[in-house]
């Protein structure tokens, strides 16, 4: 069906090449039956040029949304806006996705207390802000020898921020580096008050809360302490 009502495509009015993330649409889908799907149509499963022709007498376009099903699921709509639905609804998912930051702490297996207060204090704060931590231990040269002493100092470290974290991962060495990952506890909801409520019908007025801002770069961020 090189030619049709308007509206009708095939690869040649799509650029003369058919990239491999596009779909199968008229007369490139290569499936002897279809399974129809779409607006105004009786679904079921149809031969191939009866499916072709249905989508022919409503102008619109036969494309093949399903290739790897058995047989093939194929939808009757308007090619043009059957791209410009799925790229809206790509836009929308990436606009949902969460985006991770994770920010490194880094220890020497004989790290001081002062060092120790210094970098949990940090932790804490990436934590609060919603962030990652991962934490490890570097061993430069025979300091390997001090490995169970990095893992101990990391599970100390778990520990201590036992109220802003939970643990991903139990330390693991990996090469000259002993590490272990965070992640921000979600805030517990508070109690709702079980006092009954003032004759004056007064509002108790809620708790002032402290709120941060930041900007974020996309996608995974990594800072060193």
């Amino acid at each position: 069906m090189n030619s049709g009502p308007k509206g009708k495509k095939n690869r040649n009015q799509r650029g003369g090449r058919q990239e491999k993330e596009e779909l199968a649409i008229n007369d490139e889908i290569r499936a002897q039956e279809v399974r129809l799907v779409g607006d105004n149509v009786e679904e079921g499963i149809y031969p191939i040029l009866k499916a072709l022709k249905i989508a022919d007498e409503q102008g619109l376009d036969l494309i093949e949304i399903a290739p790897m099903a058995s047989p093939p699921v194929c939808k009757v709509m308007d090619y043009q806006k059957y791209q410009f639905q799925q790229k809206k609804k790509l836009k929308e998912q990436k606009a949902k996705a969460t985006k991770v930051v994770v920010k490194e702490i880094r220890f020497g297996p004989q790290t001081d207390e002062h060092d120790y207060n210094f970098k949990l204090k940090h932790a804490i704060g990436f934590l609060k802000e919603g962030a990652k931590v991962k934490s490890y231990v570097f061993f430069k040269g025979r300091s390997i020898l001090f490995k169970e002493q990095g893992e101990v100092l990391l599970l100390r470290f778990a520990n201590d921020l036992e109220d802003y974290a939970k643990v991903d991962q139990m330390p693991v060495l990996e090469g000259k580096r002993m590490t272990i990952m965070l992640s921000p506890k979600k805030a517990a909801p508070k109690k709702k008050d079980a006092q009954p409520a003032k004759d004056d019908g007064a509002a108790q007025k809620p708790e002032n809360a402290e709120v941060k801002q930041a900007e974020r770069p996309e996608g995974d961020t990594k800072a060193e302490v």
